[in-house]
């Protein structure tokens, strides 16, 4: 499988292939000028042993979350260790949040690979630690659509002011964000208006160490907003930006574990994720009390409770 294509010709602007968002230091760089949007963001940075890099939050607040490795997070006269992890299939991390109008500075004694998930707002919270021994792991979910989902910056599991964010890992031959669901309109009590990114990763297949590992994501017309209209194979590195639409299912091939973050953020008064499913695949909630969840999952849990580095 070879085509990096995506159809019809609109889902170019929304997919966008590892490296072909790059900029500066960041692998990926993804902001609302550029996604042509309000709020989220999201950024790759890359560090090697030794390395570091400072930056202003502007008028965005941001988690630094390691994909890979460790690093130390300077702001507002506090310095945050992160202890990090190998790499996003081996384990949860702890992060660091910081606020808007903000200079920060991540260093990394062994390098790796850190996220940077922004969303622009209007509150200065205070920068924070977050160990990863408090982050809620959750199962959705059942039989061939089971994943794991790590709570991290969910709306209501850490405080923020509007950025929203979560890491789903998906078994080999599993569907994940299934059934397709949309949050594109302001719908109070039933549906947020959230912007959303989808960053991936895909695990390589023990058994063949040189097979590359692929995804598949679909995002199809709402009939609000742009008509966001996405089929594309993903890799790793590679994102999705989905201002709207109904979005699932992300499918992971079999032999392929696959990793997404998903960075949210809106304008809505209240920080919350509500979605609506498409008509036509609601049903699919109901099988799942008949089905037991995949018995791989999960991957892993939150690290037992021990002390700061």
């Amino acid at each position: 499988m070879t085509s990096r294509t995506t159809r019809p010709a609109r889902a170019a602007r929304r997919h966008l292939p590892a490296g072909s968002a790059a900029a500066g230091p960041y692998t990926l760089d993804i902001s609302p000028a550029s996604a042509g949007w309000g709020f989220s963001s999201l950024r790759v940075l890359p560090l090697a042993p030794g390395g570091e890099h400072t930056f202003a939050t502007g008028d965005s607040e941001w988690i630094v979350l390691p994909l890979a490795g460790s690093c130390a997070v300077a702001a507002e006269g506090e310095t945050f260790t992160l202890r990090g992890r190998p790499s996003v299939f081996a384990g949860i991390s702890d992060f660091a949040y910081v606020p808007r109008d903000a200079e920060v500075t991540v260093a990394s004694r062994g390098g790796g690979r850190f996220a940077l998930a922004g969303a622009r707002c209007g509150d200065r919270l205070p920068a924070r630690y977050g160990p990863a021994e408090q982050v809620r792991v959750e199962l959705r979910g059942a039989g061939a659509c089971s994943r794991q989902v790590n709570n991290f910056a969910a709306a209501d599991a850490f405080e923020a002011g509007r950025l929203i964010a979560v890491e789903v890992l998906t078994p080999g031959g599993n569907w994940s964000s299934y059934p397709p669901h949309k949050h594109d309109e302001d719908l109070p009590g039933e549906e947020s208006l959230l912007e959303e990114i989808y960053y991936y990763e895909i695990a390589g297949a023990p058994a063949h160490p040189a097979a590359e590992g692929v995804g598949y994501q679909r995002v199809t017309p709402s009939g609000h907003g742009t008509g966001t209209d996405v089929l594309a194979e993903v890799r790793t590195g590679d994102a999705v930006l989905i201002p709207d639409g109904w979005h699932g299912p992300s499918i992971a091939a079999p032999g392929h574990d696959m990793y997404y973050l998903n960075v949210m953020a809106g304008p809505g008064a209240d920080r919350a994720w509500l979605i609506s499913d498409h008509p036509d695949h609601a049903w699919i909630r109901g099988s799942w009390a008949d089905q037991p969840t995949d018995p791989r999952l999960p991957l892993y849990g939150a690290p037992p409770v021990g002390p700061r580095p």
